[in-house]
């Protein structure tokens, strides 16, 4: 696999923002339908990308730029993606669109005035372990467009089973 320029790694981060942006013109009723039998809604997911971004932009992108010490720490997934799903029952699309958006902006906007040394540079975070913005791109690129496809997969077959 080619190695990434930090630019490219920024505009598949970026990516994500018109995509999540066209899930508004999707209709509630499939909004809030699970994927498949015991999956995750649309909502679910988003909620859930949302959060990480918040997450990761307050405890570490943020500490960064601000230079002070890293919170984030190593979550039980499990229990933050329940909290997501719970968090996203109190949201409309609309919210959670534009939170998402501002987040992801957010992230955004922070590293892409770094230097590639300080995408590389090793920080240490709340447990002491190391984190790089590159590290954490290269880990959030491949999770958004496993969500991606399965959000597409799920609209088009919707589609095809609506014509």
């Amino acid at each position: 696999m080619a190695v990434k320029t930090n630019e490219q790694m920024l505009l598949d981060f970026k990516s994500l923002i018109p995509f999540v942006e066209s899930l508004e013109e999707v209709p509630d009723q499939y909004w809030n339908k699970p994927l498949a039998t015991g999956k995750w809604t649309v909502k679910d997911i988003l909620c859930h990308l949302m959060l990480w971004d918040k997450y990761f932009y307050e405890g570490a992108i943020k500490k960064i730029i601000l230079k002070e010490p890293l919170t984030t720490k190593h979550l039980d997934f499990n229990e933050f993606n329940a909290n997501a799903i719970e968090y996203a029952k109190l949201l409309s699309k609309q919210t959670l669109i534009e939170q998402f958006v501002f987040y992801r902006t957010r992230i955004l906007d922070a590293v892409s005035g770094l230097t590639d040394e300080e995408y590389d540079q090793e920080y240490k975070d709340g447990d002491r372990m190391k984190f790089s913005v590159r590290k954490y791109l290269r880990s959030f690129i491949p999770h958004d467009k496993h969500h991606q496809k399965q959000i597409e997969h799920f609209l088009k077959y919707i589609q095809q089973d609506e014509s």
